[in-house]
């Protein structure tokens, strides 16, 4: 089933079953307000919500048109969000675009930050920065929604406790990134409030490209209405989601409705970075990792980060070239206190 949270006036939203081909949804706050008290009751609550969205297909319950620019993101804040760095190729760029070297053990020990999680935007709201040098640029990625996980949790009790997949926008501000990670305490000002896509799914909604921890689809980014990304989200992944939730677990219980993200979805290409998808590559999903691709080619970066004006787009399609989530669509606004 697909599930979101329409904008009502609350901090929440409306939760509400959306159909498969995100034309129609039918009202579920009756049976439960929101969505993450449908997370905290998610045995009891989920097989009414599935009966809707059944009835839904059938025509057999009431339902109005969905729009998604009514869409906030589907938690419109949640208790944790955790964001990690499964592709490692696109880690390995970023940082050898700082001149940092990458530790071996990236390879082995997920990269994992936690960020804020208070003030999430919706998928169709402006990115508002004060200032267009902070180095604006997106980062298209995959996140899971899961129930409560136990400290401790293997990798395969992790599994069972995904609940819905989702799209993200995580923003990042890469002139301010630098000097955050120079003082040794993680980010904070360089990661503003990320979006969702519309819609979160059920697992079950992917088919077979969902294997249980990677999800096997490509990953649309365009940028002012230009392909940028194509890249496959279930290839070089290092660290499936299992892997990621148990990381996150390791030493504290996870309550329902914590969002774990997957970090820049990148591919390589015959074991050397991408190109651009008008090269033939499957592009980029986020602007750092050109840059750094053209200063590794080019001696220098020539793309420029988001300026204000500037729009991206991030969608799933399935292999019907059916929209599976909805679009993130975002335009660069300047942000004026009090306006």
């Amino acid at each position: 089933m697909k599930l979101a949270s329409l904008k009502n006036g609350t901090r929440d939203g409306q939760l509400v079953v959306v159909s498969r081909d995100l034309t129609r949804y039918t009202d579920a706050s009756f049976l439960v307000p929101t969505l993450q008290a449908a997370l905290d009751n998610w045995a009891r609550v989920a097989p009414h919500l599935e009966a809707m969205a059944e009835g839904q297909e059938h025509g057999s319950v009431p339902s109005l048109r969905f729009h998604e620019h009514d869409a906030e993101s589907p938690l419109p804040r949640a208790y944790q969000w955790a964001d990690g760095s499964a592709y490692v190729n696109h880690v390995e760029l970023v940082r050898k675009a700082r001149g940092a070297e990458m530790p071996e053990s990236f390879w082995t020990d997920p990269l994992m930050y936690q960020g804020g999680s208070d003030s999430f935007t919706g998928p169709r709201d402006p990115i508002l920065m004060a200032d267009e040098g902070w180095g604006i640029d997106m980062e298209g990625e995959v996140a899971v929604v899961t129930d409560d996980v136990p400290m401790g949790a293997a990798a395969g009790e992790a599994r069972e406790a995904i609940r819905l997949v989702m799209l993200v926008n995580d923003v990042s501000l890469r002139g301010l990134i630098p000097a955050e990670l120079a003082k040794g305490f993680g980010f904070f000002q360089g990661k503003p409030s990320s979006a969702f896509s519309p819609v979160a799914v059920t697992p079950d909604e992917l088919g077979d490209a969902w294997d249980g921890g990677k999800l096997h689809l490509p990953l649309a980014v365009d940028l002012n209405g230009q392909p940028f990304g194509r890249a496959n989200a279930g290839i070089d992944m290092t660290f499936d989601f299992p892997t990621l939730i148990a990381h996150a677990a390791k030493t504290r219980p996870l309550a329902a409705g914590s969002i774990i993200g997957s970090g820049t979805v990148s591919n390589k290409l015959d074991g050397g970075p991408g190109k651009p998808v008008g090269a033939g590559g499957a592009g980029y999903s986020c602007i750092a990792e050109l840059r750094t691709i053209e200063t590794i080619e080019q001696g220098a970066p020539k793309t420029p980060f988001m300026r204000f004006g500037d729009t991206v787009r991030i969608e799933m399609k399935d292999k019907a070239g059916h929209s599976i989530f909805g679009a993130i669509e975002q335009t660069v606004e300047k942000y004026e206190k009090g306006a």
